[in-house]
């Protein structure tokens, strides 16, 4: 549990930030500028804020050195007052971790290998041959099936589920209700029926990983489901079997990758965007909100599709024109096009041939 109050010398030794004001100011938690009391620390990190300084009551701010003389109030001078702030945010934790103990009504294999730091909360299931690292937390009703490998200091919120087999880092942190490894979507179509290929691969997530609520990450077919290090997945979140999702990725709520893709280090995956299967994204790519990607990209950047909201009736008349313009052969255009240029090289080409035009003079 975190600090219920610090002093302003006791934060600026902490970020290894420079003061200006009184050491001995009490701080009690973190708000934002324009909801901050006296007992409270803010921060100013986008100068679209500037005009919050003027009005804030907070006991003091986070800014950069650039931003100091826009206020006149106690300051921690940093370099980036949006990450100070994020670090701070675990001294003013106030989340209750469990003390490491076995529930009594935990149901625990016999095979099964816990350290005694972890926490093992209420009905909670372990299977045979599972591995619970140290310090590890596993709040009521979780479930780890058979031979599946939990990391140091993860914790798993209530209802999480780990199939079989399956591998979790160091650090990872699930939220309530998410699926680790289930079955894959995969079916071969056969005389009119589908028939189930069973999901012989693994999820294997890698340290300091962040899964939020009611995400399904799905087991390999084969070769197995991978999430990368320090990577963030926001909620309601859907990963199909054998994806790669490389190092450091963020992923925002309501998103869709198809099995088999492949997700560089370094990308952000705008929320409700949908990427099919079997294609790469390299390193470094911003998708936008609502992205739909068809086919892979090479080259880092930011790519967006759709297109944006309009009042109804002016999109209603872009449907129209969308669809009247469908119904123009394009090779028809193109062909109009090119005419209609050589026509005006022609025009030009007489315009600056021929010589001016003689005035006529009257005798």
């Amino acid at each position: 549990m975190g600090h219920s109050t610090l002093t302003l010398g006791q934060l600026a030794t902490q970020l290894n930030a420079e003061l200006v004001g009184n050491p001995d100011t009490a701080i009690q938690g973190l708000a934002s500028l324009q909801h901050a009391k006296s007992w409270h620390l803010a921060f100013l990190s986008n100068s679209r804020y500037k005009s919050q300084l003027n009005t804030t009551e907070a006991g003091a701010v986070l800014i950069r050195k650039e931003d100091v003389s826009e206020y006149t109030g106690a300051v921690l001078i940093v370099p980036n007052p949006y990450a100070a702030f994020a670090g701070l945010t675990h001294l003013f934790d106030q989340t209750p971790r469990p003390v490491a103990q076995i529930h009594p009504t935990a149901i625990i294999a016999a095979s099964a290998t816990i350290d005694p730091s972890a926490s093992i909360g209420p009905y909670v299931i372990i299977e045979d041959d599972v591995t619970i690292a140290a310090n590890v937390i596993l709040e009521s009703h979780v479930c780890i099936a058979k031979g599946s490998c939990i990391g140091a200091g993860s914790w798993l919120d209530k209802h999480v589920t780990v199939q079989h087999h399956c591998q979790l880092g160091e650090r990872v942190r699930i939220h309530a209700g998410t699926v680790i490894g289930a079955d894959g979507f995969g079916f071969a179509p056969h005389e009119g029926q589908w028939y189930r290929i069973a999901q012989l691969g693994r999820v294997v997530i890698g340290n300091d990983v962040r899964i939020g609520a009611n995400c399904t990450i799905d087991r390999g077919a084969l070769d197995d489901t991978t999430i990368g290090h320090g990577v963030i997945i926001d909620n309601l979140v859907q990963i199909a079997h054998n994806v790669h999702i490389g190092d450091y990725t963020a992923i925002a709520a309501n998103v869709g990758i198809a099995g088999s893709a492949n997700i560089g280090k370094h990308c952000i995956i705008g929320g409700a965007s949908g990427i099919a299967g079997h294609l790469s994204i390299c390193d470094h790519v911003n998708l936008t909100g609502m992205a739909m990607i068809t086919k892979s990209i090479h080259q880092p950047g930011t790519y967006s599709s759709g297109t944006s909201f309009a009042e109804n009736s002016q999109w209603k008349k872009m449907v129209v024109r969308l669809r009247q313009l469908a119904d123009v052969p394009l090779t028809q255009l193109i062909k109009q096009i090119e005419h209609l240029q050589v026509r005006v090289e022609q025009v030009e080409s007489r315009a600056t041939s021929c010589p001016p035009s003689s005035l006529s003079q009257d005798d």
